[in-house]
C-alpha cells in the first residue's frame, strides 16, 4: 500500500468515526432502537458485500453459461436448473437460443428466431406437419445458410420452422448428428467435433 492509500484509508477512518460519534451523540437516549438500527445497516453492507463477492456463482447457478473450448473442438453445455440444456448459437448470422432436444428429428425454429434470421415466416408454405407433444403442428422446411455454435460453422443445413406456438427454437438431432460425440455427464453435456 503506498502513502496516497494510506492517506485516503486513515480519512475515510476518521470521517467514519465521525459519523459515528454524531449518531451516537443523536440517540444517546434511545440506545436499544440506535443498537437495532446498527445491527439491522451491518447485515446490509454484510449482505451486499457477500453478494458482490459471489455474484458469479449466483449467475452461474441462476443462469448456466456454455463454455467454449475451440482448441479441442469441444463445447460444455450446463444443465439448467429447469433440467433443459441451452445453447446460444448464431443461424444466418443471427442470434439465437436453442434448446439441445434428442427427441426432436431436426432443427426447427420458432417465427421469432426465422424471422431474425432473414427469413420471412409469412411467406412460408406450411405445408409438412409434424407430431409434438401437443399434438400436430404444421411447418415449414427451409435451408440454412449457416448455423454456427462456438468454433464450428455449418453451411447449408436442412431446418423446419413450426407453424404454432413455440416458446423455444429445438436443436435436433439431424444437426447434432455433425457432432462427432455428445456426452451428458455430470450435469453437462459436451459435444465434441
Amino acid at each position: 500500500m503506498d502513502s496516497f492509500d494510506t492517506g485516503r484509508l486513515i480519512y475515510l477512518a476518521l470521517l467514519g468515526l465521525m459519523v459515528c460519534a454524531w449518531f451516537f451523540a443523536q440517540n444517546r437516549l434511545s440506545t436499544n432502537k440506535l443498537l437495532q438500527q446498527a445491527a439491522v445497516w451491518g447485515l446490509i453492507f454484510l449482505g451486499a458485500i457477500a453478494a458482490f463477492g459471489l455474484w458469479e456463482d449466483i449467475r452461474q447457478t441462476v443462469r448456466p453459461q456454455q463454455t467454449v473450448f475451440a482448441d479441442q473442438g469441444k463445447i460444455v453445455v450446463p444443465r439448467s436448473p429447469d433440467g433443459h440444456y441451452y445453447i446460444a448459437a448464431e443461424v444466418n448470422g443471427a442470434p439465437v437460443e436453442f434448446v439441445l432436444d434428442t427427441g426432436a428429428t431436426t432443427l426447427v425454429l420458432t417465427r421469432e428466431d426465422a424471422a431474425a434470421a432473414g427469413l420471412a415466416p409469412d411467406s412460408l408454405n406450411f405445408t409438412s406437419r409434424a407430431m409434438t407433444a401437443n399434438g400436430e403442428v404444421r411447418t415449414a422446411p427451409v435451408r440454412l445458410d449457416s448455423v454456427t455454435i462456438g468454433p464450428a460453422t455449418d453451411e447449408d443445413i436442412t431446418a423446419v420452422v413450426n407453424g404454432g406456438e413455440m416458446s423455444q427454437s429445438l436443436l435436433g438431432m439431424t444437426y447434432l448428428q455433425r457432432w462427432g460425440k455428445i456426452e451428458i455427464t455430470g450435469g453437462e453435456l459436451t459435444l465434441t467435433r
